[in-house]
């Protein structure tokens, strides 16, 4: 594998530099003075905030893109070996790295490097963490996988003493990373097209764990189903983490971070006890909504207590944070219709998002606006989709976004829709967002909630009923 020599900076070019994540090491690298190139298939604000700083950005994946003095070629997993540009560079024997490969080699440029890692939760917990260093002047440099207001985007450009960043199971892509601490936040079946059931992606789980060096940690939830198989053998140090008050977690389970006497505000606020290793340490707050977001919350505080961060610097850290871009992200009201948007796009992360609405919006009709992602998760969870978006009042479905994957011809929203109507759920199908956009207008009245979800483009729906 190609080795960059951080300490010479040369030519670099990203093939797919619009990317939330790749975009993020373009402006690392242009920052350390690589000359940095790359290409996208359409303008974005990312891509035109890249040509502000100076980055060259084509349009377009050609061989045309492609020139001698390139040093090194970055490509993000989701593109295909036919590409043309790709080819280009492989005729033209320039070294490539995936994405992964590169976070790899960035990290081993740093004294410590967290990466959090987990089915759901990981930009969350990442954002956590990087608000908790960043208020403790740690100076840390981070990678999110979103826009995180604190740090003005989604990449952070600071010292070499602390990197952090979410690692991302994919194509095993957080195999690449040498991490000093690590989390486990969840480990379900997920990435179908890629891992052939759960237990294959237990085991990437547990190789990815098997990076962290003797003298390194793990932070794990203990609620993950036979997690000692995951921890077993490991040379670093482990904590496990989870919530035992008895009305939202398991009393009987013990763990070295534990949240335990949890409260709920009239203002979708919430407080708990905070315990390490069986000593009470400190009553902590969010200003987020959600049960799974305290336990979110336990890894972050853990890292950070092992740092030596004082207790209140967390706690106001944590209080400061009103969430990530698309998670729960309330975007405006427009004819006393509250609208939310939200990124879950698996049965787990839908329930739990659902769930949060009705406990703290249960007055109102719930309206869930949802967009498949990706044809093979739509058809291995499709039933469990459907449980999951029952928990709503009534459903609105748009089209599958099929991100890499191209249509198979055996399955859709209608599949979908039909396994909803099973279940004696009002629910509507429409092919395109001025449809959907229309039914809404039309049938959501004063007081309703409406909620936007999925990890492709349909918070444009929210956005265009709100005018921005």
């Amino acid at each position: 594998m190609y080795k960059i020599d951080f300490n010479k900076p040369c030519r670099i070019h990203f093939i797919g530099i619009g990317g939330i994540s790749m975009s993020g090491f373009a402006k690392y690298l242009h920052s350390i003075g690589f000359k940095v190139s790359g290409s996208d298939s359409h303008k974005s604000k990312i891509t035109e905030e890249l040509e502000s700083m100076g980055i060259n950005v084509y349009y377009g994946q050609r061989k045309g893109n492609i020139s001698p003095d390139i040093d090194v070629v970055i490509y993000t997993a989701a593109i295909k070996e036919d590409n043309e540009e790709l080819l280009a560079v492989m005729e033209a024997g320039i070294p490539a790295l995936n994405r992964a490969q590169l976070i790899g080699q960035v990290m081993q440029n740093f004294k410590n490097s967290v990466a959090v890692s987990g089915t759901h939760g990981k930009t969350t917990v990442t954002s956590m963490l990087s608000l908790i260093f960043v208020d403790a002047n740690f100076d840390p440099t981070i990678s999110v996988g979103g826009i995180l207001d604190a740090i003005g985007g989604n990449m952070r450009i600071g010292g070499t003493d602390y990197f952090i960043t979410e690692a991302c199971e994919y194509m095993n892509s957080f195999l690449e990373f040498k991490p000093t601490k690590a989390v486990i936040l969840n480990i379900d079946e997920d990435h179908t097209d890629f891992f052939k059931d759960i237990n294959d992606i237990r085991n990437s789980f547990r190789k990815f764990a098997g990076q962290i060096p003797k003298g390194g940690q793990l932070f794990i939830n203990g609620d993950i189903p036979d997690y000692e198989e995951i921890i077993k053998d490991l040379d670093c140090e482990v904590f496990t983490y989870g919530i035992t008050d008895p009305v939202y977690g398991c009393k009987d389970k013990s763990y070295d971070i534990a949240a335990d006497n949890i409260k709920l505000n009239d203002s979708a606020c919430q407080s708990f006890d905070l315990y390490y290793k069986g000593k009470y340490i400190d009553r902590f707050g969010l200003n987020i909504i959600g049960i799974h977001n305290i336990s979110n919350a336990l890894p972050a505080i853990g890292i950070a207590l092992q740092e030596q961060i004082p207790a209140d610097i967390i706690k106001k850290s944590l209080l400061r944070f009103r969430g990530a871009d698309r998670r729960f992200q309330y975007k405006g009201t427009v004819g006393g219709v509250t609208i939310i948007d939200d990124y879950a796009h698996h049965p787990t992360e839908i329930a739990a998002t659902l769930t949060t609405a009705k406990t703290f919006y249960g007055e109102k009709t719930i309206w869930c606006v949802f967009q498949p992602h990706t044809y093979s998760r739509t058809k291995r969870h499709l039933k469990e989709f459907a449980r999951s978006l029952s928990i709503a009042d009534k459903i609105v479905l748009a089209d599958i976004y099929p991100a890499r994957e191209k249509d198979p011809g055996d399955i859709s929203s209608l599949d979908l829709l039909r396994e909803l109507k099973n279940l004696n759920k009002e629910v509507y199908y429409f092919p395109t967002f001025d449809e959907i956009e229309n039914f809404l207008l039309e049938n959501c009245i004063n007081g309703d909630l409406l909620i936007t979800m999925g990890a492709g483009d349909i918070v444009i729906v929210g956005e265009s009923l709100l005018g921005i």
